[in-house]
């Protein structure tokens, strides 16, 4: 099943600031027993989230798979799994654009069309979404988790966040799978570890601790975001994606970014103000006009837009 609203619509969104992405780099917010984690990590014992839906057929597999830039692995591993993630992220940009143009958009499978299709980017809701319907017909045991995005020290919204427990065939333990968050990891992490895991993003880790048997998810000993330990469906974040798209104090409604990380940096388009960050190096300039506005979203992004979004309102603006 798929869900489509039209942001703007009575009846509303996704986390504090969007899914951990910081206005100037594309994100904002509010185990072993050994480990202290539950053995095999969160929802170690669920079953995924297909929903009764029928796998994706060959030829929006075989799409998807060239938006991505990725080859059809042959059995589904836990190295070609590392693949499709960092392809993914690499590819797929962090973007709230069409909430500042009111456009309808889907959830789950549903929000495959925009991404594939119209070659695009989303949300959390629409990357992890997409992203696990890809995999589950690639093989891989797919469940659903949600997450409350760190802001600060305090957990946000509960389903504030979309991520991805998967388990690939030759693999004795689960991965972490999010390439919809913008400070992530570029590939997939080990679930069943408390152990530092170094990536070109930063140094992750999975602390326990935290109540319920939840986990917290540290880049560079940073707190991003709280994980559950229960499974869940796509269906459980249909309310909070209506707050995303319609609440006014709506981190994807009060912030306009389009972002994605390069080999040694990334690159956050925000309005007309473009950062580019690359080796150390930090460059941010506002762009003069929108001719040179939408050169940008084409150049960097890929995006080749028919309309420009308007400024975001302020936060709890009408």
């Amino acid at each position: 099943m798929t869900f489509t609203l039209r942001a703007g619509e009575t009846g509303a969104g996704t986390g504090p600031a969007p899914d951990g992405v910081s206005p100037a780099d594309g994100h904002a917010a509010a185990g072993h027993p050994a480990d202290g984690h539950p053995a095999g990590g969160p929802a170690a014992a669920g079953s995924g989230d297909a929903g009764g839906r029928a796998p994706l057929d060959e030829r929006t597999v075989t799409a998807y798979l060239a938006r991505i830039g990725a080859r059809r692995p042959a059995r589904p591993t836990a190295e070609a799994l590392a693949e499709l993630h960092e392809r993914h992220v690499m590819a797929v940009p962090f973007e709230n654009v069409d909430f500042h143009l009111r456009k309808p958009m889907d959830i789950g499978a549903g929000a495959i069309e925009k991404i594939v299709t119209r070659r695009r980017g989303g949300t959390c809701y629409e990357l992890n979404g997409a992203f696990s319907e890809l995999l589950r017909a690639l093989g891989y045991d797919v469940t659903v988790l949600a997450g409350r995005v760190i802001e600060h020290g305090v957990p946000g919204p509960v389903l504030g966040h979309m991520l991805l427990r998967v388990v690939a065939g030759d693999s004795p333990y689960p991965w972490l799978v999010d390439v919809g968050y913008g400070r992530g990891a570029r590939r997939p992490l080990r679930f069943d570890s408390s152990e530092p895991q170094a990536d070109p993003h930063g140094v992750f880790r999975l602390a326990g601790g935290a109540p319920y048997g939840d986990l917290d998810l540290l880049r560079d000993e940073v707190p991003q975001y709280r994980i559950e330990a229960r499974p869940r469906t796509v269906e459980d974040f249909t309310h909070m994606w209506w707050w995303y798209c319609n609440f006014p104090g709506s981190p994807h409604l009060t912030h306009l970014y389009c972002t994605l990380p390069t080999p040694t940096g990334r690159v956050t388009l925000s309005g007309d103000t473009l950062s580019v960050r690359e080796a150390g190096r930090r460059e941010k300039r506002v762009l003069a006009g929108d001719e040179e506005v939408r050169a940008a979203y084409r150049t960097w992004f890929g995006l080749d837009l028919d309309e420009l979004p308007p400024p975001p309102a302020p936060a709890g603006g009408a």
